[in-house]
């Protein structure tokens, strides 16, 4: 017996209506999305330490899991199968690697995309899809899912042909932004929406220029955030050493000790 198999008995096991697993047995596709995004999060965080490969395994493995009981689910119900749901993804996968299993030629990773992209619009057209948009999942976090559109809108020609373009509207916006911010002084609070604007078109030129840089906008701002969480931990355990809490020092004091986390790292950023 295979592991897909294993997995699947088991899970056919969990789900049955007489001597499965109430929990498992009361699931329904809304009770799983929870778990579908949690162990969605748990696995790119996995992919960041790959060199702890038990956790690697486990990760991938529960979402399989949510794979396998979205299939089991509509198999009781003679909907599909799991069989099916691989046997879907191979065909697709097969139609859209030409280069691979036909005789379409495909000398680089960008003529591999836009390769793509048309067989997708192709295939798409008698799903009414009307845009080269259409299809980002809208439920993707915010900087990813602008990536994601700028990919798609750049693989039908809408794009700068360098760093240089979204380079100059990163400077654009922030003159904007520094525009609003100063008029908003004078305004009634309600015009803060276009501050919120203007500091939206800031974040999506910034994620442009990070695409054009082949940079994942998600994983930089991750490395960032958790760079600054790591110096601020020692920020507070200096304190700390100094019988001190943050809330009593000074902005300066606290730069002081932000510097020493800096220099301890090596880095000046």
């Amino acid at each position: 017996m295979t592991g897909i198999e294993r997995l699947h008995d088991i899970m056919t096991r969990l789900r049955d209506p007489q001597t499965g697993c109430p929990w498992d047995r009361e699931q329904t596709l809304e009770s799983l999305k929870p778990c579908v995004l949690e162990e969605t999060y748990e696995l790119l965080a996995a992919m960041d330490r790959p060199e702890d490969k038990a956790n690697h395994i486990e990760e991938l493995g529960d979402v399989l899991l949510q794979v396998m009981f979205q299939s089991v689910m509509a198999e009781q119900e003679g909907r599909f199968t799991f069989d099916d749901v691989a046997n879907a993804i191979s065909d697709k996968l097969v139609h859209r690697h030409p280069h691979v299993f036909g005789d379409v030629d495909a000398k680089d990773s960008a003529t591999v995309l836009r390769n793509w992209e048309q067989i997708k619009q192709m295939e798409h057209k008698k799903e009414a899809r009307h845009s080269a948009l259409d299809g980002v999942p809208a439920a993707l976090p915010a900087l990813l899912k602008a990536q994601r559109t700028q990919e798609k809108a750049a693989r039908v020609g809408f794009d700068w042909k360098d760093a240089e373009g979204p380079l100059a509207k990163i400077s654009e916006e922030i003159d904007e932004l520094k525009a609003e911010i100063a008029a908003r002084k004078s305004k009634a609070p309600a015009d803060s929406v276009r501050v919120k604007e203007e500091l939206g078109d800031l974040v999506f030129a910034v994620c442009n220029l990070a695409r054009h840089l082949g940079v994942d906008a998600e994983s930089a701002l991750e490395l960032t955030t958790a760079r600054f969480s790591r110096r601020f931990r020692t920020v507070e355990d200096g304190a700390k050493a100094q019988g001190r809490s943050l809330k009593d020092m000074t902005l300066a004091e606290m730069d002081e000790l932000w510097d020493e986390a800096k220099s301890r790292e090596g880095r000046g950023s």
